[in-house]
């Protein structure tokens, strides 16, 4: 099909770090599904930005289950450790803006922090919030260029007034305008200590390359969707329109991960199941 400005886009973008699951079937099946019923591309990304976890192996396995299930794509599958250097460039663009600033805090030494302070916020994913120790001042000018396998964080402050955000931005999702407050992540990192980019990063960035114009994906993503927002606004690219959909539990409650080795497509369809029973399985 034919790429046009008018011709919706969306993608699944999974990490090749396990084996699909039922929580991911959801997600592929619902993207797939609103694809095709808008005449859209439907897209394949991998996000394997964490080289060390993630392999062409466990890629290749997970296109087999989507092709399984019934899903085609429009254009040969996506890794996002083929654009390194993009990220890389966007990255540098966000120091120069005086945005980005590094740090070379451990996880233990962000904890002992804020060791006597109990209530000290936390971001949606449970981590506490930066203290702030490497933060510069706000007289201060921009840092040198990025260097060094050391992570650099987005200096909230700084981005939402670069931004021209007293606080929160909005995005379109399922026809409504929904706002949220990015200050809620802190000083996010934006580059890992071991790779080029982030998971906020990467992700705005490849949907804008990739022309995305619809983002379906989990319910748990929502509140990245605020950070992600900010960071379309400092970059000036383009916001996709969301739909976060419900997650899939397991008996008690808890989401299903590839981690915690939860029952796997694969072996679903080595027990007899059927497409059919899969979307069945998840009320599709």
């Amino acid at each position: 099909m034919a790429n046009s400005a008018d011709t919706p886009v969306f993608r699944f973008a999974p990490s090749p770090n396990g084996k699909l699951h039922l929580g991911h079937a959801l997600s592929a099946l619902l993207c797939h599904d609103r694809a095709r019923a808008m005449g859209g591309r439907f897209l394949i990304r991998f996000e394997d930005i964490d080289t060390v976890r993630c392999s062409r192996d466990l890629a290749e396995a997970m296109l087999e289950d989507l092709a399984w299930l019934g899903l085609t794509w429009d254009a040969e599958p996506e890794f996002q450790s083929d654009h390194f250097q993009g990220y890389r460039a966007a990255a540098e663009r966000l120091r120069a803006d005086g945005l980005l600033y590094p740090c070379t805090c451990s996880r233990g030494e962000i904890a002992r922090a804020i060791a006597d302070d109990p209530a000290w916020p936390r971001d949606p994913d449970g981590a506490p919030l930066y203290p702030g120790t490497h933060r510069p001042r706000d007289d201060e000018p921009p840092m040198l260029p990025l260097s060094g396998q050391i992570a650099w964080r987005l200096d909230m402050a700084r981005a939402l007034r670069h931004a021209g955000q007293a606080a929160n931005v909005t995005w379109f999702e399922d026809g409504q305008t929904v706002t949220g407050d990015p200050a809620v992540w802190g000083d996010a990192v934006l580059i890992r200590k071991d790779t080029p980019a982030s998971y906020h990063l990467a992700c705005v960035l490849d949907d804008a390359r990739q022309g995305v114009t619809h983002v379906v994906r989990g319910e748990d993503l929502k509140p990245a969707t605020s950070l992600h927002g900010l960071l379309q606004i400092c970059l000036d690219l383009p916001a996709p329109a969301y739909h976060h959909h419900r997650l899939v539990l397991d008996k008690t409650g808890r989401k299903l991960s590839k981690s915690d080795g939860d029952t796997s497509l694969a072996d679903l369809r080595r027990t007899g199941a059927t497409p059919s029973d899969i979307r069945k399985s998840l009320g599709l």
